[in-house]
């Protein structure tokens, strides 16, 4: 299989290539590893590329097919992991200098053993926020990962070397976290598409926690059948992650040619609908006239959810950290030091005052999700910004960059509702990106609605064939 072939590919085509044996899971690995050798030096994704594993993978795959036996249902489908994810005799960094100090895994994080039991081929790991606290991937260990689209922008965060890698064509598949919109905001900057699950719904064993209480993982790919393909292989019950719900896995690839006949479609506004540069918002009206939603909807105090987050964000990463901050301040990135500080220092009474709110919150939105089922906004209030912009001007208002592209996603990750970004090319040469929500464990929903945009060319996958110096 050709370079070219590779790149043209989902991972799901390369996958039916493979099953098909018109090509072998080695020739894809190679395509693999030789378009990362070629690319990622102008973009930064990659902290380790894993080139003796992934063809140990590969081997493995065509020795099951040879021998007349099921190689799995990602067969010969590379993917790479944000660097929070456990990878057996690989030192798990989490973006940090200190964590460099430690010894490797011992085992594969719970869903990374399961791409790989499914055939899929582990390519590396990727770049991310230091500690995952921040929303541009500008690391100061490993460097900044960069826009595949723009290398002077920012690839979003925390886990935008998974973002950059599946924009780039290196990989059709990343695995990311998100807490605050660590998967949407990258695919949004990177346009392609980034599922949060339901919180609880896929295990965190064996990853780097930030935030206990807000952290998700799941899937960014090139398409939603891929997103959907990766997301069913790491679904199930986990009983060393106390969250991982013991619900039923429910499989949403089969579902996704379901169409959305009787699904009740609405657009957010007040908090959504405000505070964002004009293609942020028509991307989302884009969105809402394919699927003919002329409904709107409102979230009840979605700004005061956002400062929640931030507040349960700041003093649960906070508490991890403790004693790297007392014995080794001077390794951390100084942003993400200064902030694990403020976060130490957050009084309980705050914390727990947040917490109520909540509770509280939760309520309401799941009064709104008895109205309608699926509800539409920006991914993130603009376009990626230019590598160490400070702040920018949104609305009118001249706002800090970082933290201000997560405006959108921080209320919703506060009570952990599921969420598909899909992309929308903007008037610009950069992406955009739309959220896709719905009521918790409906990820099929999400999924579906995407499905369609897809298929209608509303949401289209923006794979950078060239890298721009």
């Amino acid at each position: 299989m050709s370079a070219f072939d590779y790149a043209a590919a989902d991972g799901l085509a390369l996958v039916e290539a493979v099953r098909a044996r018109r090509a072998s899971a080695r020739d894809v690995c190679e395509a693999a590893l030789a378009r990362i050798a070629a690319r990622d030096g102008a973009i930064n994704a990659f902290t380790r590329v894993l080139t003796t594993q992934a063809r140990a993978d590969a081997q493995r795959v065509d020795a099951t097919i040879a021998a007349g036996r099921d190689p799995g249902p990602l067969a010969g489908m590379p993917f790479a992991v944000k660097n929070l994810f456990d990878v057996a005799g690989v030192t798990t960094l989490a973006g940090s200098k200190i964590n460099a100090t430690r010894g490797p895994a011992t085992h594969d994080a719970v869903t990374v053993a399961a791409m790989r039991r499914a055939g899929a081929l582990l390519v590396g790991a990727l770049n991310m926020d230091e500690y995952a606290y921040g929303f541009t991937t500008e690391n100061s260990h490993y460097g900044p990962t960069r826009n595949p689209h723009d290398p002077t922008r920012v690839a979003g965060g925390s886990s935008g070397g998974s973002g950059a890698a599946v924009g780039a064509g290196l990989v059709p598949v990343a695995l990311a976290s998100d807490t605050n919109g660590s998967i949407r905001v990258p695919a949004a900057l990177c346009g392609v598409f980034g599922l949060k699950p339901t919180y609880g719904r896929l295990s965190r064993t064996g990853s780097a926690l930030f935030a206990g209480s807000l952290d998700h993982v799941g899937p960014i790919g090139r398409s939603v059948r891929d997103v959907a393909a990766a997301y069913d292989v790491m679904q199930g019950p986990d009983r060393r992650d106390p969250t991982c719900a013991g619900r039923p896995v429910e499989a949403c690839r089969p579902r996704l040619g379901e169409g959305i006949d009787g699904l009740r479609i609405a657009v957010l506004d007040g908090h959504f609908g405000k505070g964002a540069e004009p293609d942020a918002l028509a991307a989302v009206a884009r969105v809402a006239a394919a699927l003919g939603a002329s409904r709107r909807a409102t979230i009840p105090e979605a700004l005061r959810a956002r400062a929640a987050a931030m507040v349960i964000t700041a003093a649960e990463g906070a508490a991890l950290h403790l004693d790297d901050l007392r014995t080794q301040a001077e390794d951390f990135d100084p942003l993400t030091r200064d902030r694990f500080l403020a976060g130490a220092l957050v009084p309980t009474a705050w914390y727990l005052q947040a917490q109520r709110f909540r509770s509280w919150y939760r309520t309401q939105v799941a009064a709104l999700f008895r109205e309608v089922d699926v509800l539409l906004a920006p991914t993130t209030p603009c376009p990626a910004p230019r590598i160490g912009q400070e702040r920018m001007v949104l609305d009118g208002v001249e706002v800090m960059t970082r933290p201000n592209l997560g405006i959108f996603t921080q209320p919703l990750s506060l009570i952990g509702l599921p969420v598909l970004s899909v992309p929308v090319t903007g008037r610009g040469l950069l992406p955009l990106g739309v959220q896709v929500i719905a009521a918790p464990f409906q990820e099929a929903q999400v999924l579906r609605v995407g499905a369609l945009l897809e298929a209608r060319g509303v949401a289209v996958p923006a794979i950078a064939p060239t890298i721009r110096p």
